[in-house]
């Protein structure tokens, strides 16, 4: 598993934070993910194709609307073939961390982040932001 803990205190030494898989049901995972950013005081951007907002903060329609994507460590929530597209928007776009929430990733995914020499950017097979951030938080402070 390349999932180590120097890409997760990568991701959360960003600046800014986005996250894909946000919507209105804030019994999804993508919701609760956006709220943890905000009870952290983080700088995080819902990314949403329809959502004008999402838990009070404006979205922006695609990773490309981001304010300074090459400073934005990026959550995903969303099915696998989302992913993928995601996955290479943010290559050419030079976001500097990932992190696939569990189920965000199958094996066109994985092979996408091997292929493309990702591996030491993105966060997936299992962690969850909302048990192990806190943590990682802690040893980078």
């Amino acid at each position: 598993m390349p999932v180590t803990n120097e890409i997760q205190k990568l991701f959360l030494s960003s600046p800014r934070f986005a996250v894909v898989g946000a919507s209105k049901d804030q019994t999804k995972f993508g919701t609760k993910v956006l709220k943890w950013y905000q009870v952290r005081d983080k700088v995080v951007t819902p990314v949403h194709p329809k959502e004008s907002e999402l838990e009070g903060l404006t979205t922006v329609s695609s990773l490309s609307g981001l304010e300074s994507p090459s400073e934005t460590s990026v959550s995903i929530i969303t099915n696998p073939k989302i992913t993928l597209g995601l996955l290479e928007q943010a290559k050419a776009l030079s976001i500097p961390a990932l992190w696939l929430q569990p189920g965000a990733e199958d094996e066109a995914v994985i092979k996408y982040i091997h292929d493309n020499g990702l591996e030491d950017k993105v966060i997936y097979g299992g962690p969850c932001i909302l048990v192990e951030g806190d943590g990682i938080i802690k040893s980078i402070l």
